[in-house]
């Protein structure tokens, strides 16, 4: 029990992966504007303005924080169900790889290993793809020279390799190492894929609208600079403190919306798409280690 308490205090504490760094310029001047409208109070200055907490209620404020944070949310959330199920479809469609296609000559091992692969490649370069990033030697490792040069030139990488999957499974079909069932449900499996790879970018390049991001952050800046103006009365100095620490957790809220919106990316709250990939290279290499026991019997 008292370790879960000291966890809570540690995570509470931590700065890495909260958006402190994000928000705390704009919180400090919200604090140091609380602070002179403080000054002006104690010269007598009439700045006490309680009135002024109708223009921006609290609660209209607080109703579109959680839509805006949950609707950002929400689009996290799809990502990774996207790559979850990224990951159980590679998986499934190299089982069936591994286990469903003969092999007749002494090179169909070999490019059955080559096609496992690209499905690994697949992976790699849709994470490349949703970060904007060019094809990287982490891809050079995966496929052919001839190939990897070539997917430096395509626009959509991810489709590329999905074509020569989906060619493989054509050749071994007609090489009567498929038969139509295994090649309809391999199709299958890899037009998921396809279509994750298209909700995907679906996230990445349908952002809020902008006239919702804009009309928040303009209530927001209005209720921060307000807020002093109705509680300096009642706080005196320590208005600034207060102000300051609304400011933070309202801030706080619309950063997390705006950092977890695009889940593809490298924040500390974004999706761990690096060691989803690594996880489903080294799962890969797991499966190529196996023989089938159709190998045996033959």
């Amino acid at each position: 029990m008292a370790n879960k308490r000291l966890q809570w205090f540690k995570i509470a504490l931590q700065i890495k992966g909260s958006v402190i760094t994000s928000v705390y310029l704009r919180v400090i001047g919200c604090g140091i504007f609380g602070v002179s409208v403080s000054v002006l109070h104690y010269f007598k200055v009439p700045v006490s303005q309680p009135i002024l907490g109708s223009v921006v209620p609290s609660i209209v404020l607080g109703l579109l924080l959680v839509f805006r944070t949950n609707t950002a949310y929400e689009r996290f959330w799809e990502g990774r169900k996207l790559w979850g199920s990224i990951v159980n479809t590679v998986r499934n469609l190299a089982r069936q790889i591994w286990v469903s296609v003969d092999e007749i000559s002494v090179e169909d091992k070999d490019h059955k290993i080559d096609t496992l692969n690209l499905l690994v490649a697949f992976a790699v370069s849709t994470k490349l793809h949703l970060r904007s990033e060019p094809i990287d030697n982490e891809l050079e490792e995966l496929m052919p020279t001839s190939r990897y040069i070539k997917l430096k030139l395509m626009n959509n990488p991810p489709l590329e390799i999905a074509f020569w999957i989906s060619d493989y499974l054509q050749q071994q079909y007609n090489r009567n190492c498929l038969n139509s069932y295994q090649l309809n449900s391999l199709q299958q499996l890899l037009n998921i894929l396809v279509d994750n790879l298209g909700s995907c970018e679906r996230i990445l390049k349908t952002p809020i609208p902008l006239a919702y991001a804009i009309h928040l952050k303009q209530l927001l800046l209005i209720y921060c600079l307000l807020l002093p103006f109705q509680i300096v009365e009642s706080l005196g100095w320590w208005t600034g403190f207060i102000s300051a620490l609304v400011s933070f957790t309202l801030l706080g809220i619309e950063a997390i919306g705006l950092e977890i919106e695009n889940p593809f990316g490298y924040d500390a709250n974004d999706l761990p798409l690096d060691n989803i990939c690594t996880t489903m290279k080294r799962n890969i290499y797991d499966l190529t280690s196996l023989k089938p026991s159709t190998a045996w019997q033959k």
